[in-house]
C-alpha cells in the first residue's frame, strides 16, 4: 500500500488545515519508502509503541497525539521524544499524527464519544469560523453544466443534507484580447460579446484548491473571471466539542456512573450535583475547559471533558455539572475510530490496534 494513499485518505477525513495553530499533525517521520505493509494505531507514540511496531513488523505508526509539537534543534538520547524518533528512523518506521484536525470534524473524536454515550440530535458545540466560502465564476453558457459538474465532483455545492447546490444567472460578457492572447471565443483586438452563465456555489474552505483546479481544467477561457469570498456561515460539521441529548433523562448520579462505565475511567472529578435531570450533554475530548462558556450558554446540563484546573471548577457556578474524566480516557476510543476508517477504506491493508497503554497517569485505588 502506498503511504500517500493512506495519508491522503486520512487528510480527506480530517484536513490538516483544520488543525489548531499550536498543533503538528501530518507526516512527522518519513521512512523514505514509497510503500508500507502494516500500520499500528495508537493514542501516543512512545518508545514502547515503536518497539511494538518493530515486533509486529509494522512500518507505519498512526498516532492521535504528535510526538513532536515544536521544532527540534538537536537530538539528545536522554530525551524520550528524541529517542523515540531516532528508534523509528533506524527501523524504517514512519510516524503520522492526526490530532486537532480530527478533533475539529463532527465525525471525529467528539463524534466517537457521543456515539459511545448514545447521544441523539448531536451538533458541534462551537463552530469554527471562516470554514465556508463561495465562488462566483463566469462561463460560456454551453459550458455551464460541465463546469458545475467538475466543481461538484471536487466537493462543492454541499449544504447540509443537500448536494449539487448552485445558483445560476445568465447575461452577456464582453472581452477584447490583445496581440498576445489566444482567445477560445472571438478574435484578437476585437471586442467580443458572449452569452455567459454566472455560477455561484458554496464549498468548505479546505477544498478551495480542489474546487478551483477542477473549475480551471474544465473552463474553456484562456483567462477565467472568478471571485472567492469567505462567508460568515458556519460549516455544520466543523468545530470544537459536541452537544446532544440522551434518549431518556437520567439523574446526575446515575449518569455519572453510566459515564464512568462507558468511558472506562478510574475516577471522575466533578462539581456538585444539581437538582435537575441530565438530558442535554456537552462534551469535548482532551483539554476542553475553553468550551465551558459555550456549554453553559447552550443550556447543557453537564459538560464532559478533561484537564480542568482547580479554579475552573468554580466557573460552573451552579449552572452546569462539570465532569472531568481524564485526558487519555476521553480520547481512548480514537484508536478504534481510526482503525474503523482505515479498515472500511482499505479492506486488504493490515491495520492493528496498539496493545500499549500510553496513559502517563496512574491511579492508586
Amino acid at each position: 500500500m502506498k503511504l500517500t494513499e493512506i495519508t491522503s485518505f486520512l487528510e480527506s477525513v480530517a484536513p490538516q488545515s483544520l488543525q489548531e495553530s499550536y498543533d503538528n499533525s501530518g507526516l512527522i517521520v518519513d521512512n523514505g519508502l514509497t510503500n508500507v505493509n502494516q500500520a499500528l494505531i495508537t493514542i501516543d507514540c512512545t518508545q514502547e509503541v515503536v518497539d511494538e511496531a518493530i515486533n509486529r513488523q509494522c512500518d507505519l505508526i498512526i498516532a492521535h497525539h504528535p510526538i513532536v509539537f515544536t521544532g527540534i534543534k538537536s537530538f539528545d538520547r536522554s530525551n524520550y521524544i528524541h529517542e523515540t524518533i531516532i528508534k523509528a528512523i533506524k527501523n524504517n518506521i514512519s510516524i503520522f499524527a492526526i490530532h486537532t484536525n480530527l478533533d475539529n470534524v463532527s465525525n471525529g473524536v467528539n463524534g466517537a464519544i457521543a456515539t459511545k454515550l448514545g447521544l441523539e440530535r448531536t451538533k458541534v458545540l462551537r463552530y469554527k469560523k471562516g470554514q465556508m466560502k463561495k465562488i462566483n465564476v463566469y462561463v460560456p453558457t454551453e459550458f455551464e453544466q460541465s463546469v458545475k459538474d467538475s466543481m461538484w465532483e471536487a466537493g462543492g455545492g454541499n449544504i447540509g443534507n443537500y448536494s449539487k447546490c448552485s445558483f445560476n444567472t445568465h447575461g452577456v460578457g464582453t472581452f477584447c484580447g490583445n496581440d498576445d492572447s489566444q482567445p477560445s471565443y472571438g478574435q484578437k483586438n476585437k471586442l467580443h460579446h458572449e452569452k455567459e452563465s454566472k455560477i455561484e456555489m458554496v464549498f468548505p474552505a479546505y477544498l478551495e484548491r480542489n474546487i478551483t483546479t477542477k473549475m480551471l481544467e474544465t473552463h474553456p477561457y484562456e483567462e477565467v473571471s472568478y471571485d472567492i469570498f469567505t462567508l460568515e456561515n458556519h460549516h455544520i460539521g466543523i468545530g470544537s466539542g459536541m452537544i446532544g441529548y440522551l434518549p431518556n433523562p437520567m439523574n446526575t448520579e446515575d449518569f455519572l456512573k453510566h459515564l464512568k462505565k462507558v468511558m472506562k475511567t478510574e475516577v471522575i472529578r466533578h462539581t456538585k450535583m444539581l437538582n435537575q435531570p441530565i438530558s442535554k450533554v456537552a462534551l469535548c475530548g482532551g483539554s476542553g475547559s475553553f468550551l465551558l462558556s459555550d456549554a453553559i450558554s447552550k443550556e447543557a446540563d453537564i459538560f464532559i471533558s478533561a484537564d480542568f484546573k482547580y479554579h475552573q471548577f468554580f466557573d460552573a457556578n451552579n449552572k452546569i455539572v462539570i465532569a472531568d474524566i481524564g485526558h487519555f480516557e476521553s480520547e481512548q476510543f480514537t484508536k478504534e475510530l481510526i482503525y474503523d476508517l482505515l479498515k472500511k477504506k482499505f479492506t486488504k491493508f493490515a491495520t492493528h490496534l496498539s496493545r500499549v497503554n500510553t496513559n502517563p497517569i496512574n491511579y492508586l485505588k
